[in-house]
């Protein structure tokens, strides 16, 4: 194997599916970023959820605006559905795994939320569910995934697609949409860096 060709491979691939993805999604990504700041003028707050990846990607965006992301400044309320095992566990037994997040949606969500479902394939019928929920609930619904975007526009009002097939070049996008995400509120409720 010639590791110089395929590091090169993969930084060729990474590259293409960042520009490729923030070419198609730029857009989406301000507008995201404006309900988001718009949900915490009104005292609401960001909910994000996924499954695996997925998960630590949603846990990894809530712990960026709770504590801090570039700038030193108050916390900004975010919530990561992944994170209570004592609730993912009675979920998953008393009902159903697919139903782990749309019941602490049902809890926990607001109509002046954002509530964010972060699925490599869109088609995840947990992370579905509970953005159906969202949606019922009056919160603006976000799905972030990849490829041709599954069944997210189904239950999303806004779906931003990473620009690959390729799971972990979706992945690596996801966390990069996040950081993106972070960046740009933090710069439009408390200035720029």
């Amino acid at each position: 194997m010639n590791y110089n060709v395929f590091f090169e491979n993969a930084l060729k691939d990474a590259t293409t599916a960042y520009r490729e993805s923030l070419e198609s999604c730029g857009q989406k990504l301000i507008e995201l970023s404006q309900w988001t700041c718009r949900a915490f003028d009104n005292n609401g707050k960001i909910i994000l959820f996924g499954n695996g990846g997925s998960a630590a990607d949603a846990q990894h965006i809530a712990a960026e605006f709770v504590n801090r992301f570039r700038l030193e400044r108050k916390p900004l309320p975010a919530i990561a559905l992944t994170t209570d095992t004592s609730i993912l566990t009675a979920i998953s037994n008393d009902y159903d795994f697919s139903q782990v997040f749309s019941k602490q949606v049902q809890a926990l969500a607001g109509p002046d939320d954002v509530v964010l479902g972060i699925s490599t394939s869109g088609n995840s019928p947990n992370v579905l569910k509970a953005l159906s929920v969202a949606r019922g609930i009056g919160a603006k619904t976000v799905g972030i995934t990849g490829g041709n975007g599954g069944k997210m526009d189904q239950c999303s009002d806004l779906v931003i697609c990473a620009a690959s097939s390729d799971t972990p070049r979706i992945q690596e996008v996801s966390i990069f949409f996040g950081h993106l995400l972070c960046d740009l509120v933090e710069r439009q409720i408390f200035g720029s860096v």
